[in-house]
């Protein structure tokens, strides 16, 4: 067991429930003072700085870097660190090889989405440039003609992580994509697979105490392509639906958007004629303390969608 040599202005890792890291602030008369990142300050004699409590971070941990792939230290709190350094900076995306890891801003970015980068990435390879969703789903729309096979984009994480966002950005893409081989003009079916998402998310997304728009379902989400690179077809199946979220939510929960948006959103004379009143005077709906979320558009889209769905 040896002792860390570090100087003033350094970075250490130091070893908790797992790493943390850590700025040497001060020496003085052989004590530390480190500034740990959980907003904890420590003194630590330069004697006590052992590797089996403290280790040096290297270089690729101090700054952040692109791809995880390349970090110097590889543990837990390396990639915590790695993410907040980038989250920090706006960059909300990571990789780690050709996995993209992403963070959820809960706000705008001004041009992350914008169609100039959707051109720009659609030109790159994985790699090329900063990490995005778009290069996600243009190494696979490239990979289906380059290798002859089936691509598949796999979308996970916990709930408010953003993957109905995500899922929105690479149809997008994808659609954009196929648009561009048949002279600019979106196929009806890639239209019609991106109007169904509100259809989808009315009947399978309910407000949690975490995330106002949380999917209570999953996706499994098929798009066929002609030789010319059109979208020609497509199919969505849906699974593990919470099916008790329907008769009783936890507090401050509601249950699926589509019956507030009829009961809020639907106006004369559909609402008359579909016997609906006020949310209060249907348990269901009601029991768990919450009707109306500030944060959710109750004049119900679903029913324009519906039509361009047929």
């Amino acid at each position: 067991m040896s002792v860390i040599e570090i100087q003033p202005g350094g970075w250490i890792w130091v070893k908790r429930e797992y790493f943390l890291p850590a700025l040497v602030e001060s020496s003085s008369n052989g004590v530390l003072t480190l500034s740990i990142d959980n907003d904890e300050v420590v003194k630590v004699n330069s004697n006590d700085l052992t590797t089996d409590k403290y280790a040096i971070m290297h270089n690729t941990s101090v700054d952040g870097v692109e791809d995880m792939a390349s970090l110097g230290d590889l543990h837990e709190g390396s990639i915590l660190n790695n993410l907040k350094i980038r989250y920090f900076k706006n960059e909300i995306y990571t990789y780690i090889g050709s996995i993209l890891v992403a963070v959820n801003p809960y706000k705008p970015i001004s041009g992350l989405y914008s169609n100039e980068n959707l051109e720009k990435y659609s030109k790159l390879f994985i790699g090329d440039d900063k990490p995005h969703i778009y290069a996600i789903a243009n190494e696979a729309f490239r990979n289906i003609w380059k290798s002859g096979e089936t691509q598949c984009v796999l979308i996970s994480g916990e709930s408010g992580a953003g993957k109905t966002e995500s899922t929105k950005m690479i149809l997008d893409f994808l659609s954009t994509m196929s648009a561009k081989n048949n002279d600019g003009q979106k196929s009806l079916v890639s239209s019609r697979i991106l109007s169904s998402s509100p259809i989808l998310e009315a009947f399978g997304n309910a407000k949690t105490v975490y995330n106002h728009n949380s999917s209570r379902f999953g996706k499994f989400i098929q798009l066929y392509f002609s030789e010319e690179g059109n979208i020609i077809g497509g199919n969505i199946s849906h699974y593990l639906l919470e099916k008790n979220r329907t008769v009783g939510q936890n507090p401050s929960e509601r249950n699926y958007h589509i019956f507030y948006q009829l009961l809020l959103g639907v106006a004369e004379p559909l609402r008359s004629k579909l016997h609906l009143g006020d949310p209060k005077n249907f348990r269901y709906v009601s029991e768990a303390g919450c009707v109306r979320d500030p944060n959710l558009e109750e004049s119900s889209p679903t029913v324009r969608q519906m039509t361009r769905v047929n």
